[in-house]
């Protein structure tokens, strides 16, 4: 039997984004071996009901601690040595990095999947600006032997070209992790008052502060219109801080973090999502297949899940007045969110069912399809 190792900075992505990936996998006769941190209780029972080994790693994904990263590679060497993978694929900064670096020591085939560039290439501050050179160098010796390069979007490849981390021949790209269109399905939108959902890890350049602040300003107007945001705190340099979350509870309610979004989708009106940068945002395809029209910004990655007034709305990034103005439009043309949602639903058919983007990872992958 052959083996992967999928390696991820997060252990519940692994089950929320990849599981129907790993199952596809598995089907086909491949041992699966996880490395990320140690999930949670709930999780491990998920791992254990679908038979993946999971090897715990803590990458302190937010944090800059070279002893520390010496230590993941050590690490990751040690248990290539001892697994002996045929494949190995890994997604977040530290695990493409360090992953990668690793793989050299072996006869390994290993692939990086980008789903985002992240923290490490927004702002223009000199502090960012130094972790943007350094995590380009870190990226270049990283996938230096990568067999291929994965990218959830156009923008996000050529970024990495037109630096020289990789070169464009050993580029793909795939339309996000996919949804699956039969657990994430059609729901008509409620028929009572129109409320508005945001899924989000509470970090500033998701826009949560700006979807604040239109909530505000719409509630003032619309009062019995409701404001939802569901989602785990993060321990970024751009992690909101919970308290200021709930400072917004006069007009947002912030529900915390769950492990289904669904029941939250399937009450909600219209998705919305104003963040600054994404891959392809998961919490947006699902919404979509739900049948939600959407409300995003016009930024990477959320811009390729929204056909502009066919099943939602693009604005500029930061924008509050624009933000307010949409939302408002669906208040007074209440009749659009059903036909817009349904155009969301077709869109996932079409381009963002998971079947249809692991057959294109498995082709990349070289695994039999």
């Amino acid at each position: 039997m052959k083996k992967i190792i999928i390696i991820s900075p997060i252990f519940d992505s692994l089950i929320n984004f990849r599981g129907d990936l790993i199952q596809e996998i598995k089907n086909r006769n491949y041992e699966v071996i996880t490395v990320s941190p140690a999930p949670s209780k709930q999780y491990l029972e998920t791992f254990k009901d679908k038979k993946i080994i999971n090897i715990p790693l803590n990458f302190e994904r937010n944090k800059v601690n070279p002893f520390h990263d010496i230590y993941m590679f050590l690490k990751l060497i040690q248990i290539f040595w001892t697994q002996s993978p045929d494949i190995v694929l890994s997604y977040g900064i530290k695990p493409v990095i360090w992953g990668g670096l690793a793989a050299k020591f072996f006869r390994t085939n290993f692939y990086a999947l980008v789903t985002g560039v992240g923290y490490a290439f927004q702002g223009d501050s000199f502090k960012r600006k130094l972790l943007t050179k350094l995590v380009e160098i870190l990226y270049k010796f990283g996938l230096k032997g990568a067999k291929r390069v994965i990218f959830h979007n156009v923008e996000n490849r050529n970024l990495f070209v037109e630096k020289k981390i990789v070169p464009e021949s050993r580029t793909s790209i795939v339309d996000g992790s996919g949804v699956n269109i039969d657990r994430f399905n059609f729901e008509p939108p409620p028929k009572k008052d129109i409320n508005f959902l945001c899924i989000s890890r509470l970090l500033g350049e998701k826009g949560l502060r700006e979807y604040a602040k239109a909530a505000e300003i719409v509630k003032r107007k619309y009062p019995d219109v409701s404001f939802n945001l569901v989602g785990p705190k993060d321990t970024s340099p751009d992690g909101i801080p919970l308290d200021e979350v709930m400072s917004w509870s006069n007009y947002l309610d912030y529900k915390g973090s769950t492990m289904d979004v669904r029941s939250y989708i399937k009450n909600t009106s219209v998705y919305i999502l104003p963040s600054y940068h994404e891959g392809i945002p998961r919490s947006t395809l699902e919404a979509m297949a739900m049948g939600r029209p959407i409300l995003t910004t016009d930024a990477v990655g959320c811009r390729d899940t929204v056909e502009q007034n066919v099943n939602g709305f693009k604005i500029p990034v930061g924008s509050i007045e624009k933000l307010v103005e949409k939302i408002i439009w669906f208040i007074e043309n209440p009749e659009s969110i059903s036909k817009m949602g349904i155009s969301s639903r077709k869109i996932v058919e079409q381009r963002f069912d998971v079947r249809k983007v692991n057959i294109e990872m498995l082709k990349i992958l070289n695994i039999d399809y």
